[in-house]
């Protein structure tokens, strides 16, 4: 897959290649797109932020725009692609302001 085939701010459901090489279904809330990766959470496991190379999604299943009332927001500082030069994983919470958090 390739950048443009993914939207920032977007419900996307796909199937996916994990560091082991196994495929994996995948829920993920898409918050930025990178040059060769974007930034993630899993909204059905542990809701961490993940670096997903576009080259490990193998298939979209299911995707959704999020409304912007529905939006989860983070700092965008913590998205910008240099914070992600040397990280996968990154544990961060996320609100929205529509949810009252």
């Amino acid at each position: 897959m390739i950048r443009n085939d993914f939207k920032e701010h977007s419900r996307i459901t796909v199937t996916w290649k994990d560091k082991e090489g196994k495929l994996r279904p995948g829920n993920f809330y898409v918050y930025a797109l990178l040059k060769d990766a974007m930034i993630v959470r899993a909204t059905d496991k542990d809701g961490l932020l993940r670096k997903l190379p576009y080259a490990d999604v193998l298939r979209v299943v299911k995707f959704k725009d999020v409304a912007p009332q529905d939006r989860y927001m983070i700092p965008d500082e913590i998205l910008k692609e240099s914070n992600w030069k040397d990280t996968d994983i990154m544990m961060r919470y996320s609100s929205s302001p529509h949810r009252g958090k």
